[in-house]
C-alpha cells in the first residue's frame, strides 16, 4: 500500500488516482491514517464481500438463536410447500 500525505496528494491528485487503480493509497494527515483511496473495482469487490459476510453472519446468528427447532418437513408443510 502506498502512503502519501494529504498535502502531497492534493498537489498530485491525478497521479494519486492513477496509483489507486493498481493498489490502495493511504492518505495521511500529520502522520495518521486519514483515508484510503481505492479503485472503483476494488471498492465494489470489498462491498460485495462485506455484504456476503453480513448474510453469513445473519445466518450464523439465526442458527445460534435459542428455542425449539422445527423439523424441515414441518416448515415446508406450514408454508404449503409439500
Amino acid at each position: 500500500m502506498v502512503k502519501i500525505s494529504v498535502s502531497k496528494a492534493r498537489e498530485r491528485l491525478s497521479e494519486v488516482v492513477e496509483m489507486s487503480q493498481v493498489e490502495p493509497v493511504e492518505l495521511q494527515h500529520y502522520g495518521q491514517r486519514a483515508a484510503v483511496l481505492v479503485s472503483p473495482q476494488q471498492f465494489d469487490e470489498m462491498l460485495e464481500a462485506f455484504e456476503e459476510s453480513q448474510d453469513v453472519a445473519a445466518f450464523d446468528a439465526s442458527l445460534a438463536e435459542e428455542g425449539a427447532n422445527l423439523p424441515w418437513e414441518q416448515v415446508k408443510a406450514d408454508l404449503g410447500w409439500s
